[in-house]
């Protein structure tokens, strides 16, 4: 459980229903690219926007287009632990590697019912979690201190850090005492979090860019620091260009423009206007 993990899209056809043939194709495009595993219904999904039993639709599409070729980490979470437990044995009867979740959002649940939520999530079934810290999605931040405890628990085998803060992904290293998976979870900082302890990285610009992160990964791992600095630049290029417009919104273009029709995202998510779509053909083009 280390190295590049793409976190998937869900294409949608027009009518916003997912489209199974463009998820197999995406999985297949980024198993050609040589990524170290997926990530599948997270925040790049547009997991929030779907039903639960839409997502667990694209658990089911994604996992029989990998098959067990690379370790695949399926996100359960939601408000409802009852929701996230059904969701988390769905993916365990599929053969997924681990579970994840993000922490319970909306009401400012204190860190004891977050604890619980997550115990209760792992004690359904007979796979490991890897935990989804992403302050900006939910409002809570899991400290080193909070990761000290929980993982005190065996079951609890790494954790997704989608957060700036940097110095708090190198504590989890520190802090935990015994060996965890940390993905670092912002693409445009992938070489920061792995010079400060990461593992590996879990982002949604890999599902089109895939072969730039897995170079960071591997000039940073030979001590080429350089190398990976100039990848690190490249792919923020397109990052910066992307953020201008809607990352998400952006990725789909460019994915279409490249052979796989991805479909717009769900509402409330806009669509990409004009300018946007010229920008992601261009890019589009140069990969």
């Amino acid at each position: 459980m280390k190295g590049i993990f793409t976190a998937l899209l869900t294409p949608f056809k027009e009518d916003y229903s997912i489209n199974e043939k463009s998820l197999k194709k995406l999985v297949e495009f980024n198993l050609e690219k040589g990524v170290n595993g997926f990530y599948v219904g997270g925040s790049t999904g547009e997991s929030m926007v779907m039903t639960a039993e839409e997502r667990k639709e694209v658990f089911r599409i994604a996992k029989e287009a990998a098959g067990d070729s690379v370790p695949m980490i399926a996100h359960c979470g939601a408000i409802s632990t009852d929701a996230a437990i059904d969701m988390a044995k769905t993916a365990e009867a599929l053969g997924y590697t681990a579970v994840s979740a993000v922490a319970p959002f909306y009401y400012s649940f204190p860190y004891q019912a977050i604890r619980q939520y997550y115990t209760d999530i792992v004690s359904s079934v007979n796979i490991p979690m890897v935990i989804y810290n992403f302050p900006g999605g939910n409002g809570f931040t899991f400290t080193a201190d909070y990761a000290a405890e929980i993982f005190e628990d065996e079951r609890f085998i790494g954790i997704k850090h989608t957060s700036a803060d940097l110095f708090a992904l190198q504590q989890f290293k520190q802090k935990i005492k015994r060996p965890i998976t940390v993905f670092n979870g912002f693409d445009e900082m992938c070489l920061g979090g792995l010079a400060m302890g990461a593992d590996g990285a879990i982002g949604s610009t890999y599902n089109f860019m895939a072969d730039k992160f897995l170079k960071i990964y591997k000039e940073f791992n030979n001590g080429e620091i350089e190398n990976a600095q100039a990848i690190q630049n490249e792919a923020n290029e397109i990052i910066a260009e992307m953020i201008k417009y809607g990352v998400f919104q952006c990725e789909k273009a460019v994915l279409t423009y490249m052979g796989i029709d991805m479909g717009p995202c769900r509402k409330p998510f806009l669509p990409l206007g004009r300018d946007g779509m010229e920008a992601m053909k261009k890019i589009a083009e140069k990969l």
